[in-house]
């Protein structure tokens, strides 16, 4: 059998060589949660369950790279999910390549151990680049007439078309934005299904988001977040059968959980009121100028980084945000080398918001000033993160007809724009980033196998944790 070609395979009790894995990535899954997810409950009742003690930012990009690494931000360099670029200018979010992760990844130390080990990547996150044989991520399709279209990047580049025929297109518009819900993890579940009964890798990665958009949208209380919890789980069961059938042992972890919040914090227009952060216009819109300005912010769900030009600057930064409510800590060079955010890439100051407070990446004080993306699903043009984007417009009596309108011309081939993102912040009610002040909001990681674990794990003990697991370490 070859990387491309699935071949025959063999059960379990064929294998030889390392215990195969499965390690699930449910995001935002708490104990709270888990409560209403039985399958999932009944893995943790039958081998184990403890506190995951995550990181800052408490996001994914961050929290995945140390599981995958072993190190925190200040090693393997990935402090949000995205920041500034200062060599380039420009604020960049969700990028895809695994270069920017520094550090020996798990699949390279599984291979020392034991060469030809062999990894499935099913949409975790910096997949793109990475040395998996197996790789899925999502990737829209970007025409020159200025459509996007959903799709996923594959590699080897085959199992693109194998996966559409079986599963069809991937689910871009359901794995975020309005429209976001169990039809992307659904398809994520089969594709993982997919690959490990045609390929059998040694370890499989499976990324399944649907926890993130109703308890961002509606709280991790409200019996909506506790029905998304109950459809994952019963989605999740057949994946959790073959993985049983196969003597495939199973982890579930997750990167953060999500708490109540109720007060959005516009850290960018703070700085802009005190006259550090600049705009540059164009046909009536403002466009954050990053190289002009003297201080702005990264804004990152309830984590910000701010960069400052000059070190001058700094007590001006402090001075206007000193009174800025929704503010908790405000990092700067010891605070962040005490959270292990000592990284260049990092801002000059770090903020945290208070526990219901997240950061808007708002700059503009004119809503009729704001730039056109800001209505759109945009997550690569927008100089921050911008929960908004799960909601359509309620203040728009024609939000609806105008997304079928766009739909209409997007099946025609014509060139669309969904501007259908509201502009008001406070329909938000889950965030994440900062650290759990309990074990029972927090992050936490089960696995098949009785008495892995007996006490708290560390997100830098995961990678050494499935390489023991794998019979590798």
């Amino acid at each position: 059998m070859t990387k491309d070609d699935p071949g025959t395979t063999t059960g379990t009790a064929d294998h030889q060589g390392p215990t195969p894995l499965l390690v699930l990535d449910v995001v935002g899954l708490t104990p709270q949660l888990l409560t209403h997810m039985p399958h999932l409950t009944a893995l943790a009742e039958q081998g184990a369950q403890a506190p995951l003690s995550t990181v800052l930012p408490a996001v994914t990009c961050a929290a995945q790279s140390t599981f995958l690494t072993g190190t925190m931000p200040a090693e393997h360099g990935i402090v949000a999910n995205g920041w500034y670029f200062r060599e380039l200018g420009d604020v960049l979010l969700w990028r895809q390549h695994n270069g920017l992760v520094e550090g020996d990844k798990l699949w390279d130390a599984a291979r020392r151990a034991h060469p030809g080990y062999t990894v499935a990547n099913i949409c975790w996150w910096y997949a793109m680049g990475a040395d998996t044989d197996w790789t899925v991520t999502p990737r829209p399709v970007y025409y020159a007439d200025g459509r996007k279209e959903p799709d996923c990047y594959t590699r080897p580049p085959a199992l693109h078309d194998e996966l559409t025929e079986k599963l069809g297109t991937f689910p871009l518009f359901h794995f975020w934005g309005p429209g976001a819900d169990l039809v992307s993890s659904q398809w994520i579940i089969d594709a993982t299904r997919h690959i490990i009964a045609t390929r059998t890798p040694d370890l499989a990665l499976c990324y399944l988001p649907h926890l993130d958009y109703d308890l961002q949208r509606y709280g991790p209380d409200d019996p909506r977040s506790h029905r998304a919890a109950a459809d994952l789980d019963r989605a999740l069961a057949p994946l959790l059968a073959d993985a049983r059938a196969e003597g495939r042992t199973v982890v579930a972890l997750s990167e953060y959980g999500i708490t109540r919040v109720s007060r959005p914090v516009d850290i960018n227009r703070a700085l802009r009121r005190a006259g550090l952060l600049e705009v540059h216009t164009q046909d009536g819109m403002e466009y954050l100028d990053p190289m002009a300005s003297r201080a702005f912010a990264v804004a990152d769900h309830q984590l910000a980084h701010i960069y400052v030009r000059r070190p001058e600057d700094l007590e001006a930064v402090r001075a206007a945000l000193a009174d800025l409510p929704g503010i908790d800590q405000l990092l700067d060079d010891e605070g962040k080398k005490a959270h292990h955010l000592d990284h260049p890439r990092s801002g000059e100051l770090v903020a945290v918001a208070e526990k219901d407070a997240w950061f808007t990446y708002y700059y503009w004080l004119d809503d009729a000033r704001a730039p056109d993306f800001a209505q759109l699903v945009e997550i690569h043009r927008k100089p921050g993160y911008d929960p908004v984007e799960l909601f359509m417009d309620p203040e728009d009596p024609y939000v609806r007809l105008k997304a079928v309108s766009a739909v209409a011309r997007k099946k025609l081939g014509l060139r669309y724009r969904m501007a259908v993102v509201p502009l008001d912040p406070s329909p938000i009610r889950g965030s994440h980033g900062r650290l759990p002040e309990s074990d029972d909001e927090g992050p936490l990681i089960l696995c098949s196998t009785p008495h892995t674990f007996t006490d708290r794990v560390r997100a830098t003990e995961v990678k050494s944790l499935l390489l023991q697991l794998a019979g590798l370490h």
